[in-house]
């Protein structure tokens, strides 16, 4: 599902929009798509809240709340390959996201988001 993407994509130049499906039943996920929202002044991601009824999910909402998704260029990311695809569209984070095309880089980035993900819940207990 976590593609590399070819260099020469319209997300280089940050002119894709990324969609974003974010838990925002989250405390933690909140307060970084609002991040994300401040950041985005040219308004290239759209966020999706998955928690909410009626929310359009084009895979298993489980799957969606599990780990973090975005869909770029058409192809859906999950994970580090989804916060980068997510940095590739602001100006600011950009950087980020195209060093996160190094596969060893990506590597690394997705082990720490794994290893969130086990704290998340009692990260998430703490800020409620």
């Amino acid at each position: 599902m976590n593609t590399a993407l070819p260099h020469g994509d319209r997300a280089a130049t940050g002119d894709a929009r990324v969609t974003v499906w974010y838990d925002g039943a989250c405390p933690l996920c909140r307060r970084e798509i609002d991040l994300m929202r401040r950041l985005d002044r040219r308004d290239r991601l759209h966020f999706v809240d998955v928690a909410r009824d009626g929310a359009t999910c084009p895979i298993d909402r489980a799957a969606l709340l599990a780990r973090f998704h975005a869909c770029e260029d058409g192809r859906m990311l999950e994970g580090a390959a989804a916060f980068a695809a997510m940095w590739r569209a602001i100006p600011l984070l950009r950087p980020l996201g195209l060093l996160a095309r190094y596969r060893p880089v990506l590597a690394l980035l997705d082990r720490l988001y794994t290893y969130f993900l086990r704290w998340r819940p009692a990260l998430q207990r703490r800020l409620r």
